[in-house]
């Protein structure tokens, strides 16, 4: 990732920046979601989210979506998403942002996804985690989003993270439990991670981790 300034819904504060960047896309992996939406690549993609596009109807966003490939992540079977994030370099992070845009329902229309509810984040692991073993591992931090905590305009929601818990980070993983309403799916847009960047890490190393785990 790089280029030109990729979209944010929200600016960094004073002292840290955006650092999404350093998101290594090619090691991404994501557990349980519909493939009939975006895959784990569009929640770090540099555009602007296709749902805050003018006109927000569901209609209308997903014809946008169907014509150029949906740019929203869905969870599948039920509510649950497990979302692994390698990094390039290591890390201190401050805070997450997570947009979730919910399409305008019609009276009909009992199938609209979710915003994120409870949301447990793992630092440092290797790889991806199952939905039953991060059910018996600690989250290095647990939050909870309340409906006040999304901003309409953007759809965003910003996590903070107990900087002293998140330093010398080289993966996350985020694990979404569940979601705020009664919906069977939860979506998620984007992804921005806003902290300090470090020393850029060796692939070949990361290969090796992976090979051994």
């Amino acid at each position: 990732m790089g280029g030109s300034a990729a979209w944010s819904a929200l600016s960094p504060p004073k002292g840290y920046d955006d650092v999404t960047d350093q998101v290594d896309v090619r090691g991404l992996e994501l557990l349980n979601f519909d493939n009939e939406c975006g895959g784990p690549r569009v929640l770090f993609g540099s555009h602007i989210p296709s749902g805050l596009d003018a006109g927000k109807s569901k209609a209308e966003t997903s014809s946008k979506g169907d014509e150029e490939g949906k740019d929203w992540v869905e969870s599948d079977i039920d509510e649950q998403l497990m979302l692994f994030i390698p990094f390039q370099s290591t890390l201190k992070v401050r805070s997450l942002q997570i947009t979730s845009v919910i399409p305008r329902s019609s009276d009909e229309d009992d199938e609209v996804p979710m915003r994120p509810k409870t949301v447990k984040i793992y630092s440092n692991r290797a790889n991806v985690l199952g939905f039953d073993e991060a059910d018996d591992l600690p989250a290095t931090q647990s939050i909870t989003l309340k409906p006040e905590d999304w901003d309409e305009k953007t759809g965003t929601a910003k996590v903070e993270l107990r900087f002293v818990k998140f330093q010398n980070i080289y993966s996350l993983v985020i694990f979404v439990v569940d979601g705020e309403g009664d919906g069977e799916k939860v979506r998620i847009d984007r992804i921005r991670v806003v902290g300090e960047k470090g020393e850029a890490r060796e692939q070949k190393k990361l290969e090796k981790v992976g090979e051994h785990e």
